[in-house]
């Protein structure tokens, strides 16, 4: 077996234990990122000489025994959080040339532990997106069928786990932007509870739905991940503060007898490939034979998700995205005049997708359609939190796809925005009541991975991790392979 090849915590071991240097294992991955990135576009902006020497760093610590968690591993960065004195775009031209004087506490905790930074990874512009295609720097392609999309909006970091170019990746979730390229690439993606790990230094979509995600190969990679990042950040106004678990050391001290998983009958609907449906029913039943019950359960607001997702996040977005007007920091093209200028910059920095959002949201929130629109879809929201609510009255976890349907091919959605936003059908709604969710694979249709989404109760991450873990322990599904060059 290749360095490549081992887990996150697989590397991590054999670091500490002296078998294998960080400089090896990063070297490797840069080495990877070389041969392969060129194809899949995952990464944006490789930083070889600043990886080596935090690697070198990493291995003097190793050396007298001071090993942090993630200790000389190798990690992606999705290129929507600040990173000191590293150009993050969130891969639009607007932000071009924008170097962050600081770093996003996210980062910052992984440096912490001890992780390398080999680069910013590709995504979807201002994760604005479901396939990957809106990224200004191009789409990334799926490592398991390179004609097919990776999902988004972190989809470069779900493909570079799953092209084995580092171990682990950030990514973030406001509609279900870690689960959807999880469960396209057959990896884990995570999105924690709102306000579980900081937002500080995350470049802004939607402030009421963005959160901090990690991705890994996994269930226990992502758990130690979020081990590390997870917890309270007074820079950041929505940050919890209540003690984080070790979820790591929690994962195997769980048996699924007695488990309710919920069933709601709005996510086993027309329109769910049938395929997938089987695969969903074959994982819970698997805790059946272990002791698990299966309730049914009823989201009665589900149906409302999806359009309420799409006036809420829009609305926030053409917010937080005003700032950038050329004056302060990015891109900026010169007009006759100031307004001229922002226009001007506006228009050439902004992809197609963000300016339908910006649209969407100020036409949302302007005079005489703000109570119509907005209004109602904040009341809804309200309504789909209590679905959640009394649904974990009756379960302890909630079962579903995580997607309708397999990876689809590249450009074909891309022209109707209404059938791209539908891929997050069962990703949409999760968010809006700031429940934590997982994905991780279930399965596979015609060579293709399919995702098996896991929710729970706020702040329940630790119970999602075990759930999940179990799950992958039965399923003992093949691993990843490792494709040539």
């Amino acid at each position: 077996m290749s360095l490549l090849e081992l887990s996150l915590t697989e590397v991590a071991a054999k670091l500490k234990a002296r078998e294998v240097s960080s400089t090896e294992v990063t070297q490797a991955a840069l080495d990877r990122i070389e041969k392969r990135n060129p194809r899949i576009n995952a990464f944006v902006k490789v930083t070889p000489e600043h990886a080596l020497s935090m690697a070198k760093a990493s291995d003097a610590r190793l050396a007298k025994g001071e090993a942090g968690l993630l200790e000389g591993v190798p990690l992606g960065i999705k290129d929507l959080y600040c990173t000191k004195g590293i150009e993050t775009t969130a891969c639009s031209d607007i932000l071009r040339g924008f170097v962050p004087p600081y770093e996003s506490t996210v980062t910052q905790n992984l440096w912490n532990a001890g992780a390398v930074c080999l680069g910013k990874l590709n995504m979807d512009q201002f994760a604005m997106g479901s396939s990957n295609e809106t990224s200004c720097f191009g789409n990334v392609r799926n490592p398991l069928d390179e004609d097919r999309t990776p999902g988004g909006s972190s989809g470069g970091s779900a493909a570079a786990i799953a092209d084995f170019q580092c171990y682990g990746a950030t990514g973030s979730d406001t509609g279900g932007s870690t689960r959807l390229p999880a469960s396209y690439c057959g990896v884990v993606g995570v999105r924690p509870t709102y306000g579980r790990a900081s937002r500080y230094g995350m470049v802004a979509f939607a402030s009421s739905l963005d959160q901090a995600g990690m991705m890994a190969r996994n269930v226990e990679d992502a758990a130690l991940m979020h081990q590390v990042v997870d917890g309270y950040d007074e820079k950041d106004s929505t940050s919890v503060n209540r003690p984080v678990p070790k979820y790591s050391e929690l994962l195997g001290q769980f048996s699924p007898k007695g488990l309710k998983i919920g069933l709601p009958k709005e996510y086993f609907i027309e329109g769910l490939d049938p395929r997938v449906k089987a695969l969903i029913e074959e994982s819970i039943k698997r805790f059946e034979r272990e002791g698990a019950e299966v309730v049914e359960i009823s989201l009665p607001h589900t149906k409302y998700a999806l359009p309420t997702y799409y006036i809420i996040a829009p609305a926030e977005a053409s917010s937080n995205l005003a700032r950038y007007d050329g004056m302060r920091y990015g891109a900026r093209v010169e007009g006759d005049n100031l307004v001229d200028t922002y226009i001007k910059t506006r228009t050439a920095g902004f992809g197609r997708e963000v300016k339908r959002r910006i649209m969407i949201g100020n036409y949302t929130l302007s005079s005489g359609y703000y109570d119509a629109f907005y209004t109602k879809a904040q009341k809804l929201r309200t309504l789909l939190t209590q679905d959640f609510t009394n649904a974990f009255k009756q379960c302890d976890v909630i079962f579903t796809p995580t997607a309708p349907n397999v990876a689809f091919k590249l450009n074909e959605k891309l022209s109707d925005p209404i059938q791209m936003f539908l891929n997050d059908l069962f990703t949409g709604a999760s968010p809006m009541a700031g429940i934590p969710g997982i994905s991780l694979p279930a399965g596979t249709v015609d060579g293709l991975p399919v995702g098996l989404q896991i929710l729970a109760n706020h702040f329940d991450e630790a119970r999602m991790f075990q759930v999940a873990y179990a799950h992958q322990q039965m399923a003992a599904l093949p691993k990843l392979q490792v494709k040539a060059a």
